[in-house]
């Protein structure tokens, strides 16, 4: 089997995205980097992919007349870049039942929460609120419902006396940017096997 294609599909600054730039380039994830995929033209995240010659595919979310136009691109820009695995890095849009479903098992996302707990938006706040001692992130394929794919990997972070939603989510980034990689690499290498809601990870990739 060559060697996987790997497309990210990310709305703002990029910085797991980097995280996953910076892993393919020392070799530690064996992909390549097929291209970013992004709805906002001011996402820093486009600067990241030209540094590195990463094809962008803009697909500007205000430039369509509803959801369903802008959808049918999105998923045509998909497609077009032929790629073995669509990672979710700060995309801001929910997709559709049938994306999820066209892309199934070939889709991953980042959360800022010890899922199931805390799913959408503000994660970090919604943690804070609830008084939890640990929160932390989740790097899960992706299904139909909000953020409750089958997890693959999480890290936990403690929360402080002091925190507020800005140092809890810029503590728990810092796990982010070492667990999507992971994941990455270890679908790269054919090691994970989805039995239910349940992922193993094999030691030893597949056939």
């Amino acid at each position: 089997m060559g060697m996987k294609r790997i497309a990210v599909i990310a709305s703002g600054r990029g910085s797991n995205f980097q995280a996953i730039i910076d892993r393919v380039c020392d070799g530690t994830i064996p992909a390549q980097i097929a291209c970013l995929i992004t709805d906002n033209p001011s996402a820093y995240a486009i600067k990241r992919a030209e540094k590195h010659n990463i094809p962008v595919s803009l697909i500007n979310f205000s430039e369509y007349p509803d959801r369903e136009h802008y959808n049918q691109a999105l998923e045509k820009a998909m497609r077009d870049c032929n790629a073995d695995l669509f990672v979710l890095a700060g995309y801001m849009r929910l997709l559709k039942s049938e994306t999820v479903r066209a892309f199934s098992g070939k889709m991953i996302n980042i959360h800022p929460a010890l899922l199931p707990s805390f799913s959408g938006l503000h994660a970090q706040q919604q943690a804070l609120d609830y008084g939890v001692k640990i929160a932390g992130c989740t790097v899960h394929f992706v299904d139909e419902g909000m953020d409750t794919g089958p997890i693959i990997i999480q890290y936990p972070v403690v929360v402080l006396n002091d925190d507020t939603e800005a140092s809890l989510a810029e503590r728990i980034m810092e796990f982010e940017h070492l667990i999507l990689p992971q994941a990455v690499k270890l679908i790269c290498e054919d090691r994970l096997e989805i039995s239910g809601r349940r992922v193993i990870i094999n030691e030893s990739g597949g056939e």
